[in-house]
């Protein structure tokens, strides 16, 4: 923990912060005024010491790694999914692990590996605790395991080497994203990948949830970064191998690329690494039409121009973030040069002949190189916005409002039928469940072949019923992503949350999952609940 601030121990980031109470006032002033929500009243959270934290129901291994103190258990509970942070507000840590492993090597992790075989004790490694999917929670164990460990390899964190000729670098896996862009800055290098999470995540827990990076095209995934991975599993230590490309067989980094903690415990990895690029170019698009925007989008996608910002918003998704007036769609575009060179100006001026074509607009003009307008434009404003959104979050879960996020990939030619079915759907499951609420829609990520839709709902919560209201909305998208055959996560992982649809989305394969499951970890110690 940062020395002169304070981690929240129920929500994101630091205390801080989280907004005054000027920034609440006029949340909650927009939200009755604009959205029309009913009165909405601030709770604050409860004290640290008032929480409630079950004893520990085991015993300490002994380790001088492992520690039972009640503040690292209550930090260890959650995740930032928007069920962690309502049962976080409510002071309830019931769910908290008996011990919190921090190993500083893989010896260590090996010995508490073997330890929890024999005791049967559950494993749940915790990367950055930033899971908005259940992915580190390990009260969901049960009564079948004699206790539950959350593991923590923050104590992990070095850049161990980096090999300049190659552009790679071996990095630790307790390596948080900051701590791998300072590392990498003195050889002129960055890792370029850059969750929402990004402060306060792992690379460990970015390579074992597929975590998707800022790009819109081409480094869209961490996995576009990982040469080879090395994981400490319960039956031993695997390797693959650090070469650029491999035609042998399957591809093994794959059985550690998303494996969410449920194989083994990943420690360390060769990854990709790239200059700062030298060129930047970037505009912003309004469009009055949301399908010619679409349109637009997937012309851009399919053009190859490989743009490193290509997000579009609906009208709905800019007025919740407050990056617009009026009632117009948004297309951010970005594009970057390793060189000095024309090429962004040219792919840059091709997108927005693109765009012209389907009647999009660029009022303020493009921006080319690292100067910054006078006044801040939309895209300016959404910047601020994305990094300030999970502070937010927090904010809504106090005024009594239900706001999460879903998200999925799709075919160009069934978005269509699929994005309507979504907003009947799911603002029908908010009438019913809250009485009103709100939905909207950006595109995160594009590719030639189907756009990454993310939407965000907002709504009025009874105070008591959230979890039960939240559930109903999140299986009714989750239901219509499946019936249209897109994936239940394009990048947030499975976690707890989406264990039911994507055991469904792997039907053909689980056979063969669980086999891989039993060879890394036969005592199935291994974060119980997710994947299986």
């Amino acid at each position: 923990m940062s020395e002169d601030r304070t981690r929240s121990y129920w929500g994101w980031g630091y205390v801080e912060e989280h907004p005054d109470q000027e920034r609440i006032d006029a949340l909650r002033d927009r939200l009755e005024t604009d959205f029309g929500f009913p009165a909405l009243d601030l709770v604050d959270p409860p004290d640290l010491a008032a929480v409630d934290v079950p004893e520990p129901g085991l015993d300490s291994p002994g380790f001088d790694f492992c520690t039972q103190d009640r503040r690292s258990r209550v930090h260890h509970t959650y995740g930032d999914a928007y069920r962690d942070k309502v049962r976080g507000l409510r002071g309830n840590f019931g769910p908290a692990p008996d011990v919190v492993a921090e190993p500083g090597s893989e010896d260590e992790i090996a010995d508490l590996l073997s330890w929890a075989t024999d005791e049967h004790v559950a494993v749940v490694p915790y990367g950055g605790g930033t899971s908005v999917v259940g992915g580190v929670e390990g009260g969901a164990a049960g009564g079948e395991y004699a206790g539950v460990v959350s593991l923590d390899t923050r104590g992990m964190d070095d850049i161990v080497a980096v090999d300049e000729e190659s552009r790679r670098a071996r990095i630790q896996a307790g390596v948080l994203g900051p701590q791998i862009q300072d590392g990498l800055a003195e050889y002129g290098f960055q890792l370029r990948h850059y969750p929402q999470s990004y402060e306060f995540s792992t690379l460990g827990g970015w390579i074992a949830t597929h975590a998707g990076g800022h790009f819109a095209t081409d480094y869209t995934h961490i996995d576009d970064f990982v040469e080879n991975a090395r994981m400490v599993t319960p039956a031993g230590t695997v390797e693959t191998r650090a070469v650029p490309r491999t035609a042998a067989g399957p591809k093994n980094n794959h059985f550690i690329l998303g494996s969410e903690g449920t194989l083994g415990v990943i420690t360390e990895a060769w990854m990709n690494v790239q200059p700062r690029p030298a060129g930047r170019s970037r505009a912003t698009v309004h469009f009055a039409d949301f399908e010619a925007a679409v349109a637009a989008t997937r012309e851009i996608a399919q053009a190859r121009l490989s743009p490193a910002n290509c997000r579009l918003l609906d009208s709905n998704e800019a007025a919740i973030f407050e990056v617009a007036e009026g009632d117009d769609h948004l297309l951010f575009l970005g594009f970057e040069s390793l060189r000095e060179s024309g090429s962004t100006r040219e792919n840059l001026a091709e997108a927005l002949s693109i765009c012209g074509d389907y009647g999009g607009e660029c009022p303020r003009g493009p921006i080319h190189g690292d100067r910054e307008r006078d006044k801040p434009g939309p895209e300016d404003r959404w910047r601020t916005a994305f990094i300030e959104a999970p502070y937010l979050w927090d904010a809504f879960v106090r005024l009594g409002v239900i706001f999460d996020t879903f998200e999925t990939a799709i075919p160009w030619s069934e978005f269509e039928a699929f994005h309507a079915d979504i907003y009947e759907g799911v603002t029908d499951a908010m009438d019913d469940a809250c009485g009103m609420g709100h939905l909207s829609c950006r595109f995160t990520h594009v590719y030639p072949d189907g756009p990454a839709p993310y939407y965000t709902f907002v709504a009025p919560a009874e105070r008591g019923r959230e979890l039960e209201q939240w559930r109903q909305i999140k299986e009714t998208a989750s239901d219509i992503i499946d019936d249209h055959g897109a994936t239940i996560t394009h990048h947030h992982a499975v976690g707890r949350v989406h264990q039911e649809h994507y055991a469904r989305e792997t039907a053909d394969f689980r056979e063969s999952l669980r086999a891989v499951k039993d060879a890394f970890d036969p005592a199935g110690i291994m974060n119980p609940g997710v994947l299986f």
